[in-house]
Formats: C-alpha cells, structure tokens, sequence
C-alpha cells in the first residue's frame, strides 16, 4: 500500500505537469493553431520568450490559390530575423533573448483568394515554475523497494515525451493531409470541368463534320421538266 500510494501521488506530479494555452503561447511548451487570412491582409502573432531559450515554429499553407504566403519573425528589438516569399511552407529556429518576439503571415499580394494557414509553436529550454518536489513528503520506507521513485519518475517521463512528439508528429502530418486533400479536390474539380468543355467542343465538331459530309452530296443541280 505504501509503494501504490507513493507511485499515484508521482503520477498526479506528472499529470499535473500537461498544459495547454490555446490564447497564450507563452503558458504552453508545444502549440498549434489554424486559422484564415483573408485576402489582402495581414496577420501577426506575438511570442514571449526568455533569454537562452529556444522557439521553433513551423507553418503551411493548407488551402487557397497558388498555397502560397508571405512569412516573417521580428526580433523584440524589431530586426527582422527570417523572412519567406510566396512559400507553402517552412520551419524556423530562433535561439532568444528577452523579450516578446513577433511573426507575421502576410497574404497582401492577393487581392481575391483567401489563405487558411496552419503553425505550430515549439517552446524549448523554457524555466516553467512549479515544485515537484511535493511528492516526497510522502515517502517512506522506500529503501526495500528494488526501483527507487526516481527511476519511475525518469521512465515516466520518457514515455510522456515520446508521447508529446507522437502527438506533435500527428498534427504536422494531419496538417499535410489536409492540405494534399484541397489540392485534390482542386484538381477534381479542375478535371471535370475540362472533361465537360472538352465533350461540348467534341459534339460542336461533330455536328460540323455531318453537315459538311452532307452538303458535300447534295445535288444541287435544278431538273428541268
């Protein structure tokens, strides 16, 4: 009983360690969000950041003309850090310093399709202030136990990464997906189209061919009685 209570008060540490922010980047270590920019416009996003820390961000154009977009990432002092032109995707790495960070989805160059654009948010290297150490107050007698706690800990923790990159893995490859299926549906849409142009200018020709062939063997001359 000592042991079982022990190992659930770990698991509800670790539980407890899983947070998401959708409207705050800054609370949440791993995040993701999708969203459409209209046509002529321009989106920015802002990102707080301590210093020797890492932020990763990755982004895709899933639908609209051309699945292209205009991105940049401002450093806080305002320097432009990595700019793209008229790309579908991309993925950036910035080492920070203090300071809020900005990146900008720009789509000014159209001025009729809209854009539905997916990032994704990777936090490393960031000080989250919480006490873990509670747990061990609660311990005792754990000298006969053959696997210390810290060795459950540090498995568990394992497990719980490796779960948080399958995770991050699936929502990159969904985002792939669906923007594999747009561009499909596109084509589809494309393909019928022309299918049905191509069918009309073949009866038109066709109607053509009859009636050439048919005034080609008419007589014409008139028969006097």
């Amino acid at each position: 009983m000592e042991l079982l209570r022990t190992f659930l008060c770990v698991l509800s540490v670790l539980v407890s360690e899983r947070f998401v922010a959708l409207d705050a980047f800054s609370q949440s270590m791993d995040s993701d969000f999708t969203f459409t920019l209209p046509a002529g416009r321009k989106e920015c996003f802002y990102q707080t950041m301590k210093e020797d820390a890492s932020l990763e961000i990755e982004y895709q154009v899933l639908d609209g003309a051309g699945l292209d977009v205009d991105f940049f990432i401002f450093s806080p002092s305002g320097k432009v850090l990595f700019s793209d032109y008229r790309k579908s995707d991309g993925v950036h790495t910035v080492e920070t310093e203090e300071g809020d960070y900005m990146f900008c989805f720009d789509n000014t160059f159209s001025s009729l399709s809209e854009k539905i654009i997916f990032f994704e948010l990777i936090l490393d290297n960031v000080e989250v202030d919480e006490d873990h150490d509670d747990w061990k107050e609660y311990v005792h007698g754990t000298d006969m136990v053959d696997m210390k706690l810290e060795d459950i800990m540090d498995t568990i923790n394992s497990v719980k990464a490796r779960l948080s990159k399958s995770v991050q893995i699936q929502t990159v490859l969904r985002a792939f997906e669906a923007r594999d299926r747009n561009i499909q549906e596109s084509n589809f849409d494309r393909v019928n189209l022309w299918s049905v142009i191509n069918l009309i200018l073949m009866m038109l020709v066709s109607a053509v061919q009859v009636y050439v062939v048919r005034s080609l063997f008419e007589d014409k001359r008139k028969i006097r009685t």
